[in-house]
């Protein structure tokens, strides 16, 4: 791999402004050091305690009597994954839900929507492994950026329920199809080998679900991150006033509504044009 690759990767995911990549970045980042460093060992001591470690501290343990001296951990999970197959999928669920996301929305909200679907991922899978007797005696640890992604893919389809995406084997599927099999395959998960990941993703699934529902109804959850900036009057020297006034929220929660009935290609030049100056507030 040649320097230039490098830099151009480099640029692409912490400099080109871009969520998605800055997300994935983490993640592919995280993944790398945690297994050469297991790589590592593995080739000198036959083991690998110390990327095992590190793996531990980052991750949210299911003991709430430990979570206060590891209370990063509930933020740093969402980014740590071992297995190959584990980042390959979630990292491909957000690539593809998230360029449809950032189609209608922008970069506030998608980070709101990761970080949120993390958090209420990790509550979950911590009131369920300190409530339910089937769980209360097992201890473990809660790892991966899933219920991130999963707040991702349920956002995007209850947004958009009706857009449609061409999958391999299956053909022409809706949005709103796809998220519902991939909730129920969640429930389905919860009596198989990892009920805790399982039990995080209906956190996420929840999360995405909620935000976009508040949004809908007039209430944007990620407001608070908003940069506050000086209000500031500039002349319009065009005499086109209607052309520079941004959208207000009853006309995107309109134009929402106009994509999810007859799809994106059904809006007018101005409405993209709207849609578009709303997603870069």
């Amino acid at each position: 791999m040649n320097r230039s690759l490098l830099k151009d990767l480099y640029f692409k995911a912490f400099q080109s402004g871009n969520p998605i990549f800055l997300l994935m970045g983490i993640n592919i980042l995280v993944f790398l050091l945690i297994n050469l460093i297991a790589v590592a060992e593995l080739l000198s001591i036959g083991g690998s305690p110390i990327a095992d470690q590190i793996t531990r501290i980052l991750s949210v343990p299911s003991a709430l009597s430990d979570l206060p001296l590891k209370f990063w951990t509930v933020i740093t999970y969402m980014f740590v994954q071992r297995d190959f197959f584990h980042i390959l999928f979630n990292m491909l669920w957000m690539f593809w839900m998230g360029q449809i996301f950032m189609d209608f929305l922008n970069k506030r909200q998608f980070f709101f929507t990761y970080v949120a679907g993390g958090l209420l991922g990790a509550l979950t899978y911590l009131i369920a492994y300190n409530t339910i007797p089937v769980f209360t005696n097992i201890s473990s640890y809660l790892l991966g950026s899933s219920a991130s992604v999963m707040a991702i893919v349920v956002a995007t389809a209850t947004l958009v329920p009706d857009y449609t995406l061409r999958l391999l084997l299956f053909g022409t599927v809706k949005l709103k199809y796809l998220a519902i099999a991939y909730f129920v395959l969640d429930i389905i998960g919860m009596g198989g080998g990892n009920p805790g990941g399982s039990i995080a993703h209906i956190g996420g699934a929840i999360t995405g679900f909620i935000f976009i529902k508040q949004l809908q109804s007039g209430r944007d959850l990620s407001n608070f991150l908003k940069r506050k900036t000086k209000l500031k009057v500039v002349k319009n020297s065009s005499g086109n006033s209607a052309n520079n006034l941004e959208p207000d929220q009853a006309t995107i929660d309109s134009i929402l509504d106009k994509i999810s009935k007859s799809g994106y290609d059904s809006l007018s030049k101005t409405e993209k044009e709207q849609l578009f100056k709303a997603s870069k507030k």
